[in-house]
């Protein structure tokens, strides 16, 4: 009888663990979805309330933009979107650390030249005690848009 009690509490922990885990995805998943819409339509406040203060962007040619970047980027609309999604969202939870990696497309115009790219991404979040942060960004290379 102490064995299968020991089982059944087992199992109720890794449920519990289980449940834990797919509740913390969603919420670094819809903190990245409500990112990414917050950048598509330059909203300089919404950029600014996600992103801590010592927020770093690597990009694919090793450039570093902060969040003072990203908020003065919005600012003076700097990219204007007409397409902007991802998809492939996969999140990866390590304890208080959790990874996000998609592949995102993003079509609009830049200092008056037309893009249209697809990039690889991984977004890094860490759980405070205010919550899922979104402290580091790393974009790939470009994968030729079709």
């Amino acid at each position: 009888m102490s064995r299968l009690l020991l089982v059944l509490s087992m199992v109720g922990i890794s449920s519990t663990a289980f449940a834990a885990a797919a509740g913390c995805r969603n919420d670094v998943a819809a903190l990245d979805t409500e990112f990414q819409a917050a950048v598509k339509r330059n909203d300089v406040a919404a950029v600014d309330r996600l992103l801590p203060d010592d927020y770093i962007l690597v990009s694919a040619t090793g450039d570093v933009q902060t969040k003072a970047d990203l908020v003065n980027d919005a600012r003076r609309k700097k990219y204007v979107y007409t397409h902007q999604e991802d998809s492939h969202q996969t999140v990866r939870i390590w304890g208080n650390t959790a990874v996000l990696t998609a592949l995102l497309w993003a079509q609009g115009m830049t200092e008056g030249k037309h893009f249209d790219v697809k990039v690889w991404f991984s977004d890094t979040y860490v759980c405070t005690p205010r919550g899922w942060r979104y402290v580091f960004a790393q974009v790939g290379t470009h994968v030729p848009a079709s």
